[in-house]
């Protein structure tokens, strides 16, 4: 260990940006195993390892980093499982810059350890190895859990109170499991092969998925209530923000979300009329993207792939003040995306459809209460960019569960999510818990699995006052 002094931090070898402009394969390449173990050594091991504490889930990284680098690896694999249900996928797409890797000790002159991509190798190696098992409880309970949302937090949920011997039922309204990764997720990111690995392991415990149910449509939440000892609600948060300016409802201009949806869809060779039609379809227009967050990464780089006439990322603050990840930026300006900096969108324009955003020029003022500086238009700035399809990544809102689940009783807050106590993860429903993005608002897909499993332990302490006989598994 302590090797960073020697050894420079390298990461797998990235494929060229011509080359990924052409397929919908992953950035990076496999790290090679000395080239693992040699960047593992990197590692400090410090007494008090940052990276760690800014991980969501609290995964030991150092452990399994020294691990790593001793060439243990199926005992780095159990390390890195014990703290985190899907190290493959986290390793693929938390913004370690952010996270782990931005709060590495040895950063500041030496560059980070490359944490993620140790992660991903040591997950992708147990698979390989056949290490990665479906869980079996030793003890089967007679509980039942019913979940819905078969997004990363409702599977981290599920895999834990399986593993617990709960028996679990999944619902969501999509026909795949996965949610936000598979759906909301390009290829180039994750791989679609790598969630549906997943999901198969759960179902091979024991977990029930019941797929295109539509809590609201199928059943309502009383229903579920009656059917399970308790539910967990784990929904995300998808319902799309919008922007009010003169034009927004000229044809051509999308959410994200269907945007980002269709391509998915349409890469799992699923029938599309919505991309066969070329609506959503961004091959030979000029597309302009509204928004900063990795959502507005996803959708230019897609649009990129789709062979698109030029892409432009309209962001009101500069790069600096972007919320998503600066690498995912950096991918972005490889592959040919541009970005319109300190820009806001004024109106869009066009006769029917949309052929232009006009924008304005922004001046970041004076911060706010949160220390963040408010963006305010500079006068006869206008100007116009060309846009054959407009898409907004403008955030995500949590839908109106009261309404969508036929359940009216159910408390939320005024920003629409939904009401829990902290401390047991409980709404004012007896038994019904929530958890993620529907409880915290659009975040990362590492805090809905922390979440996830927090709710688990949440709803097993629940059950833990009662004398409940407990049948061996066969």
């Amino acid at each position: 260990m302590l090797k960073f002094v020697d050894i420079a931090a390298k990461r797998p070898d990235k494929r060229q940006a011509l080359e990924r402009r052409r397929d919908w394969r992953e950035v990076y390449r496999d790290f090679a195993a000395r080239r693992a173990v040699e960047q593992a050594s990197r590692c400090s091991q410090c007494g008090v390892p940052f990276c760690q504490i800014h991980c969501p889930v609290q995964n030991n990284i150092p452990d399994w980093l020294m691990l790593t680098a001793a060439g243990r690896l199926r005992e780095a694999y159990e390390v890195s499982s014990a703290t985190n249900n899907f190290p493959e996928i986290c390793g693929r797409i938390c913004p370690q810059d952010l996270l782990c890797e931005g709060n590495c000790v040895i950063e500041k002159g030496f560059d980070s350890v490359t944490i993620g991509a140790v992660e991903r190798y040591i997950t992708d190696t147990a698979f390989q190895e056949g290490w990665v098992e479906a869980a079996r409880p030793a003890l089967e309970r007679p509980e039942s859990v019913g979940i819905i949302g078969a997004g990363p937090g409702g599977m981290a949920a599920a895999e834990m109170l399986r593993r617990r011997g709960y028996q679990v039922h999944v619902y969501d309204r999509y026909d795949r499991v996965g949610g936000l990764l598979i759906y909301g997720i390009p290829n180039f990111k994750l791989d679609k092969a790598i969630v549906e690995r997943r999901a198969k392991l759960l179902g091979e415990s024991g977990i029930e998925f019941h797929l295109q149910f539509e809590v609201g449509r199928d059943a309502a939440l009383a229903d579920l209530r009656a059917r399970h000892d308790a539910v967990l609600i784990a929904t995300g948060a998808y319902q799309a923000r919008d922007i009010k300016v003169p034009g927004v409802g000229l044809d051509n201009i999308f959410a994200a979300m269907d945007y980002l949806t269709a391509s998915n869809r349409k890469g799992l060779g699923d029938a599309v009329p919505d991309f066969d039609s070329g609506a959503l379809n961004a091959a030979g227009k000029n597309v302009v993207v509204i928004g900063g967050g990795d959502t507005a990464m996803d959708c230019v780089r897609t649009a990129i792939r789709q062979k698109a006439k030029s892409v432009t990322c309209l962001y009101r603050r500069d790069r600096v003040n972007m919320p998503g990840s600066l690498q995912e930026v950096t991918h972005a300006e490889e592959e040919g995306v541009s970005f319109a900096w300190l820009s806001a969108p004024e109106a869009f324009i066009g006769e029917g459809a949309v052929e232009g955003v006009r924008a304005v020029h922004i001046h970041l003022g004076v911060g706010d209460a949160s220390g963040r500086q408010t963006p305010q238009p500079i006068a006869g700035s206008s100007h116009i960019l060309l846009a054959d399809l407009a898409i907004k990544a403008l955030g995500f809102d949590p839908e109106d569960l009261p309404l969508l689940f036929a359940a009216p009783e159910l408390e939320v807050t005024r920003w629409g999510a939904v009401k829990i106590d902290r401390a047991s993860m409980m709404t004012n429903l007896d038994g019904v818990f929530a958890a993620g993005d529907i409880v915290r608002g659009a975040s990362l897909v590492v805090w809905a699995i922390k979440d996830g499993r927090d709710a688990a332990a949440a709803i097993h302490h629940y059950f833990g006052a009662r004398a409940v006989p407990l049948a061996r598994a066969v």
